[in-house]
């Protein structure tokens, strides 16, 4: 006799919310396996052979393990004449982890398997709400949720996450859903949805592992948050449509390419102010530019945005082995080194003759940035000095060098070597060179703008005021700081 399983979908609750199908399949069979005995339909149809599985939870350590082991005695009760029934709460295609390790097995074994379909918990989780999948449903297990740093849906979507069966789980989830929505965000706990004891509890995310109600039968709903990349993509990309915008259509890669310049420099500014509401809106004019561009590649057909950040996401993931796989490191130092190797064997592939070390450095970077950038490249290989002390130095020897310099040529020449060899010396003291020089420059304009102010008030002009007079009033400028 062929090997046969049949896994029957109990629903979501009571026996009522059993399909026709999965009655008679439950009714026919001389015994029933079912996963776990906490399900009402158990209870519901005493006139069934149940065989609980629930052992299984108390002999292993986590629940992979018990899905595994689960999964294993079924295809052992399946050698049997007539095979195995095995029921599921739910519905087997939906959140039911041992159903795909039975079937890929099954394959392998020749095993015959007849899956009959079960209500899932969506469905009367949905009606609890009183929301509607089709305006944009996401659903999560709470516990590769927790495993998470951050929700693997968009904030706009309306998510569920099932399976929320204890506290501690809960506050788990509650820190990965935190990386995207705000403390405060209201949420819903639904306990038992589709059986009588269903109720639905509203509460702040934050709160969510306070909740004394929480059981095997609790699903998390999240609300939708505004803040979706992929509604910003929607509209850019209706700017870029023949009904968008007739200014955003005309621009090019070239055309704005001022553009993102710009807002990167502003970004720059928002972070020496250290303003955080200024930041993030400065963030969201660079993200405009970069949406731009990928908006006009999308419509040339070279790369999309998804592109973009599988690219991005896949080199992150290589260039930290550290992290993402098995490789061991002993500090900060180490991981730099790995990286420069890692990046080493990238140029080396995308290049026949091989590049070089400095060549993804852009030549358009201001010059102090791309002087820090080759300094710290060459200082990953080991190119650099042993010691402060002969950064100090070689500061000075540039200085005297310029001071010896015979003609505007050799000043030029000289006073360049001193700005990179500053930049060096700052690289040392832990210094951002840009930055450290954007403030300079700030206090410089703050100085000189009281200057300019005293004057004024004083009846004169900058250029009537003696050098002493000018001198005092930027003294003052600074005892004012």
């Amino acid at each position: 006799m062929a090997k046969q399983i049949t896994i029957v979908g109990l629903g979501p609750g009571g026996a009522g919310m059993l399909t026709r199908e999965a009655h008679e399949a439950l009714s026919a069979a001389h015994e029933v396996w079912v996963r776990t005995a906490r399900h009402p339909a158990v209870d519901e149809l005493p006139g069934l052979d149940w065989k609980p599985m629930d052992t299984f939870y108390e002999q292993e350590d986590d629940f992979s393990a018990v899905y595994k082991a689960i999964a294993a005695e079924v295809l052992r009760l399946a050698e049997r004449p007539g095979g195995v029934c095995y029921a599921v709460p739910g519905s087997p295609r939906v959140g039911e982890s041992t159903v795909p390790l039975i079937l890929l097995e099954s394959e392998k074994r020749g095993v015959t398997v007849r899956i009959v379909e079960g209500l899932s918990f969506i469905e009367p989780a949905l009606a609890a709400l009183g929301v509607d999948a089709l305006d944009g449903l996401s659903v999560s297990d709470a516990v590769e949720l927790a495993a998470r740093h951050h929700p693997p849906f968009p904030p706009s979507a309306h998510a569920l996450v099932a399976q929320l069966y204890s506290r501690t789980l809960a506050g788990e989830v509650k820190l990965t859903l935190m990386n995207q929505y705000p403390d405060e965000h209201p949420v819903r706990l639904i306990h038992a949805a589709g059986t009588s004891g269903q109720t639905v509890e509203d509460l702040a995310l934050h709160e969510i592992d306070r909740s004394e109600r929480i059981a095997h039968l609790t699903t998390l709903y999240v609300p939708p948050l505004a803040g979706a990349l992929e509604e910003f993509q929607e509209t850019i990309a209706h700017l870029r449509a023949p009904e968008g915008c007739p200014w955003d259509r005309e621009q090019t890669h070239l055309t704005i390419r001022g553009n993102l310049m710009e807002e990167a420099y502003e970004v720059l500014e928002a972070l020496d102010r250290e303003d955080p509401r200024e930041l993030a809106e400065e963030l969201g004019d660079l993200l405009l530019q970069i949406l731009l561009h990928a908006q006009i590649a999308t419509e040339a057909g070279d790369f999309r945005m998804a592109d973009v950040i599988a690219g991005i996401d896949e080199k992150i993931h290589r260039r930290h082995p550290h992290v993402f796989g098995g490789a061991k490191v002993d500090g900060v130092g180490q991981v730099l080194s790995n990286w420069e190797q890692i990046k080493a064997g990238e140029r080396n592939g995308k290049a026949k003759g091989g590049k070089g070390l400095f060549d993804g450095v852009p030549l358009a970077l201001p010059a102090l940035e791309q002087a820090v950038s080759y300094q710290k490249r060459a200082a990953r290989v080991g190119f650099d000095w042993p010691a402060i002390e002969g950064v100090k130095a070689k500061v000075a020897e540039e200085l005297a060098e310029l001071e010896a310099a015979a003609d505007e040529q050799e000043r030029e020449h000289e006073l360049g070597d001193v700005f990179f060899a500053v930049v060096n010396l700052a690289r040392w003291l832990k210094v951002d060179a840009e930055s450290a020089l954007r403030k300079s420059n700030a206090r410089f304009r703050k100085r000189f703008g009281h200057v300019e102010a005293a004057s004024a008030l004083s009846g004169k002009s900058l250029k009537d005021m003696t050098l002493e007079e000018l001198d005092a009033l930027w003294e003052e400028a600074k005892a004012e700081e």
